[in-house]
């Protein structure tokens, strides 16, 4: 059976970003100002290039994928938790090109943004913390 908690809707935080910034640090930055330790992120939107990535679960690496073109922002999904005591967005975002071609994956540094509309639900409850999952490799919530 699935691990879980529960959380508690606390407030939205809705918004832009500016243009020229880097759409994950300028999340990232925004929940950390606002003391948001546990939520949910979803954007809109436009940006310049994107700098994804793909977990390689053989390797158990990440591969990068850059995209140095403008894109349309059709979905980004993602949630806010703590990692080392600060806030961590983790999002997905799925992106399209000009010939309407989807390109998506995990967000990193580098996807600069055109235009952005955001909404932050910051939730209170438990306090998630990522940590290594030695099943996965990867840096996932712990839930003992």
């Amino acid at each position: 059976m699935a691990v879980f908690t529960e959380a508690r809707h606390a407030r939205y935080i809705i918004g832009k970003c500016r243009k020229g910034a880097d759409l994950l640090e300028e999340i990232t930055s925004l929940c950390a100002a606002e003391g948001v330790k546990l939520g949910r992120v979803e954007a809109l939107g436009a940006v310049q290039k994107a700098r994804l990535a793909f977990y390689d679960q053989a390797a158990r690496q990440y591969r990068s994928l850059e995209l140095d073109e403008p894109l349309e922002i059709t979905s980004l999904v993602g949630n806010v938790s703590l990692k080392d005591g600060h806030p961590i967005v983790h999002a997905h975002v799925t992106l399209a090109d000009a010939e309407g071609r989807a390109h998506g994956g995990h967000l990193v540094p580098g996807t600069i943004v055109f235009a952005c509309e955001f909404c932050i639900q910051a939730m209170e409850g438990a306090e998630l913390t990522r940590g290594l999952d030695e099943q996965s490799h990867l840096p996932l919530w712990k839930m003992d």
